[in-house]
């Protein structure tokens, strides 16, 4: 086995840049096959400037041309793989200078989709982390801002639109069929945030006017076909500049500021500069072609990249150290706007409780394995594996507490004085943590751990009550996470919302501040035993060991007053029975008819209420996972739900109906959710009575999401009508890229229902389709991801069949495109956790993917860290 690990990154060992850049002209002549880029960089010393030393710039997979130094050619260099190295520059470089290159960059070959690549004709960017140096050679780090003016030119019969950061200066027509676009983007940037897109595109756009009485232009580029499903997109930037106005005072900077769609995208989407590039499932949609989901993550993704105009290109990072700075403040922006899109208390509920389930089920894994890191790390090999859950999801979690703490006013101060101090800057998180700290008066500095350590703390809870003094006491103790015990930890600030449920009410929420490892408050005058609710709304990113009795879970899950924690009573009820291998019993059925019925609660809070635990969350419980003795439990408890309770699902199937036009507001979908969560169930309790009804309602369907969830319901079940609907979907969709998506992902998430081998022959039968390319992210997401990230009972079988093509997988997808492979090789980072024969036959698959002589510093630096002690 191979066991040298790249070169190692150090956060403590960062250094300002010997040289930095004023002004970056770039004139690019785009050609599929040979890509002339001339470059010209007016260079001055840096922080860290030393007289006499050599100008040094990253490059990669380019053809050197030529090199000139203040306009006359210069012949002083090095020329490596990845560097081009300047030496005798104008009076030893103290002064500035401009450096001219001419390179050379193939993008029809460039499979790794970074840097300039073409899709579908047409020319794409994605320049972060360190995609700038395959266009040309280059300061490639977030610390040098430069201005950018960029002359574009194409043959205009093939790239009619031309389109880079910034604002449009003039458009030109030239000899022999080309053209050229000027662009200029007035705001100083990083490389990583330039962008340029050209094709035979087209756009929908609007004219708005921000709260300063300008006039700006939105514009959402996409291919002709697709041009009838950008309007929800168009809406929710609209409403995201809007809001962040209202909600932080920020107003769009830019005359215009555009997004474009491309199918083959490693991302979700990119902020670049006033021109975002999105991979297409961000962007299109309509009610025949995508779900209630599709339109919120849409909402989501397009306010998320909006809002890295202020927090991530306006105040940048100074390293990628720093990225849950820019990714975790921006997750936390985009939370809040889509919470306050949901339109009511109960709809914010709803938003939080699916933000903290993601959480649990993918970052907690992450925090307790190999991979573990804290938000900000102080050692990497390659960053584009950091780009994680970790760094955005528990980095949003972190920025949230800021404001459990300070207060929402409180905030915006903090807020406030960060812009007003740092725009224009690339900084770092304690800049974040100093401008809360000063604008409120308070001392944050405990609350800088959780930047530096990682795992998942765990808070245990003890209570007591004393009848005869009416006083309740409640010791609160901190426990350093468990894959870190031996380490130097130092303690948290943890924040932790609470309340005392009695039948008087009379109680109000407090919030207690953790700070030391134990900490007991007492409260008097309470009449009668309560029942604790803590850490309410998830107010700290911690795991609870709160040995609470079934009957108090029962109580809040029947009447917490924070939605947050009556649904996760609900969810600790059901963990716990099916960890113990036992069915739900007639108390909990009985909360579960109450809670269905109730005419006050909000659909999709019911919903995500009888939904139960993920597989993935269930393991994170164990000590030694056996994955087929889970999968048995949690299906054996869900049908036992699904049998008791079908009177009350066959009626919520019907009172869930929504007549008349699809709407994607919150409302709609949440009675969709209920309406198409009741028809599983009902296939759960017996597949042969209720299949019919759900061939109708697949035939019959106005929208994607009644379809598409009728369709699982019946794959999923097994149902002899599957088959025949499956032909249908992919006659009906085929030319829709982004739904048979999901038609190849439905049948690679199937669960074993008689035949764990069956899936995996049906997923190697789904990658020989014609329809399946192994060179589009989005594709291979939906075939070999869905079955080895999200199919855990199907993947996980004990003659390691699973995991034998996983590694097969991650090799072919390792020599095309490292970072989609390196995604996937965190399928097995988890291996120690599991009972044998698992975790041999994992390790084994490890082992024989560590061998190869040619994987990329991406993937490699995965499995030798899965492989460590």
């Amino acid at each position: 086995m191979k066991t040298d690990l790249p070169q190692s990154f150090n956060r403590l060992k960062y250094l300002p840049p010997y040289y930095t850049l004023s002004q970056v002209e770039l004139d690019i002549a785009l050609d599929p096959a040979r890509t002339i880029v001339k470059s010209r960089l007016e260079v001055l010393p840096g922080p860290n400037h030393e007289a006499g030393l050599p100008l040094v710039l990253q490059g990669q997979e380019l053809e050197f041309v030529s090199l000139r130094i203040n306009g006359e050619a210069h012949r002083q260099f090095e020329l490596t793989p990845l560097t081009l190295t300047i030496h005798a520059l104008p009076h030893d470089g103290c002064q500035a200078f401009s450096v001219e290159i001419i390179c050379v960059c193939i993008p029809e070959k460039n499979t790794s989709l970074m840097g300039l690549y073409v899709s579908n004709g047409n020319f794409f960017t994605q320049c972060e982390a360190e995609g700038f140096r395959k266009i040309t050679y280059f300061l490639d780090r977030p610390d040098v801002m430069a201005r950018y003016r960029v002359i574009l030119r194409a043959r205009e019969a093939e790239y009619p639109v031309l389109l880079s950061n910034g604002n449009l200066l003039s458009t030109e027509k030239l000899a022999n069929g080309w053209h050229t676009a000027i662009w200029e983007d007035p705001f100083p940037k990083p490389a990583y945030l330039f962008a340029l897109v050209a094709g035979k595109l087209e756009c929908i756009e609007e004219t708005i006017t921000t709260s300063s009485g300008a006039k700006k232009l939105l514009q959402i580029w996409v291919e002709s076909h697709d041009l009838k499903k950008t309007r929800h997109a168009m809406d929710s930037l609209i409403a995201s500049i809007y809001w962040d106005e209202k909600r932080y005072g920020l107003e769009l900077d830019l005359e215009r500021f555009m997004i474009v769609a491309v199918g083959d995208f490693n991302m979700g989407a990119m902020e670049n500069k006033g021109l975002n590039i999105f991979n297409t499932k961000y962007v299109l949609a309509q009610a025949e072609t995508a779900t209630d989901a599709d339109f919120a993550n849409i909402e989501s993704v397009v306010a998320h990249e909006y809002f890295h105009n202020w927090t991530g290109n306006r105040v940048t990072c100074r390293d990628w150290f720093q990225l849950s700075l820019k990714e975790g403040l921006t997750v936390f922006r985009d939370q809040e706007f889509s919470a306050d899109q949901m339109g009511s208390e109960s709809g914010r509920a709803v938003k939080r409780i699916e933000d903290v389930r993601l959480l649990r089920q993918l970052q907690f894994p992450e925090d307790a394995g190999p991979m573990a890191h804290p938000i900000r790390p102080d050692e990497y090999q390659e960053i584009n594996n950091f780009y994680t859950v970790t760094v955005y999801e528990k980095g949003a979690e972190v920025v949230r507490m800021y404001q459990t703490l300070l207060g929402r006013e409180g905030f915006r101060k903090g807020m406030d004085l960060y812009f007003k101090r740092h725009d224009g800057q690339a900084v770092t998180c304690e800049d974040f943590l100093m401008a809360m700290a000063d604008a409120n008066g308070c001392d944050l500095e405990q609350f800088k751990n959780w930047y530096g350590q990682a795992g998942t703390p765990t808070v245990s809870v003890v209570e007591s009550y004393n009848a005869a003094k009416k006083e309740y006491q409640v010791t609160v103790t901190q426990h350093p996470p468990a894959n870190v015990k031996n380490k130097d930890t130092k303690l948290f600030h943890i924040p932790l919302a609470m309340r005392l449920l009695t039948p008087a009410g009379d109680q109000q929420e407090s919030l207690l501040e953790l700070t030391q490892e134990s900490q007991t408050w007492t409260f008097p005058d309470v009449e009668t035993r309560p029942v604790l609710s803590i850490n309410r709304n998830f107010s700290a990113p911690i795991k609870l060991d709160f040995d609470q009795s079934e009957a108090d879970l029962l109580t809040l899950f029947s009447s917490d007053d924070d939605a947050f924690n009556r649904w996760e009573a609900g969810q600790k009820l059901a963990m716990q029975m099916i960890l113990q291998g036992r069915l739900p019993d007639a108390a909990l059925i009985s909360a579960y008819r109450d809670l269905l019925m109730d005419p006050a609660l909000d659909p999709a809070f019911k919903d995500l209420a009888l939904t139960l635990p993920a597989e993935t969350y269930l393991y994170e419980q164990c000590v030694s996972v056996d994955p087929q003795k889970i999968y048995v439990a949690r299906r054996a408890f869900r049908k036992a739900i699904a049998r008791e309770l079908r009177m009350e699902w066959a009626s919520l199937y019907q009172q869930m109906q929504t007549p008349g036009p699809f709407n994607p507001d919150a409302a709609s979908a949440g009675k969709r959710a209920l309406k198409n969560l009741a028809l599983s169930m009902l296939l759960e309790a017996d597949p042969l009575i209720w299949s019919p009804m759900a061939v109708n309602q697949y035939r019959n369907a106005d929208n994607m999401t009644d379809r598409y969830a009728a369709l699982a319901a019946l794959v999923i079940q097994g149902s002899s009508s599957a088959v025949a609907c499956l032909e249908d979907f992919y006659a009906h969709f085929a030319d829709d890229p982004l739904v048979i998506d999901k038609w190849f992902s439905l049948q690679a998430s199937r669960p074993p229902v008689t035949d764990a081998v069956a899936t995996l022959s049906d997923v190697r039968r789904l990658q020989g389709h014609e329809a399946f390319r192994m060179n589009n992210p989005n594709r291979v997401r939906s075939v070999i991801h869905a079955f080895c990230m999200n199919n855990p009972a199907s993947f996980h079988q004990m003659d390691g069949s699973g995991y034998a093509f996983w590694a097969e997988s991650v090799l072919a997808l390792d020599a095309i495109n490292p970072q989609v492979a390196a995604r996937l090789a965190r399928g097995l980072d988890r291996w120690k956790q599991f009972a044998q024969p698992y975790q041999s036959l994992m390790r084994a698959a490890l082992e024989r993917v560590a061998e190869s002589e040619t994987l990329s510093a991406d993937v490699k630096e995965v499995i030798l860290k899965a492989l460590g002690d």
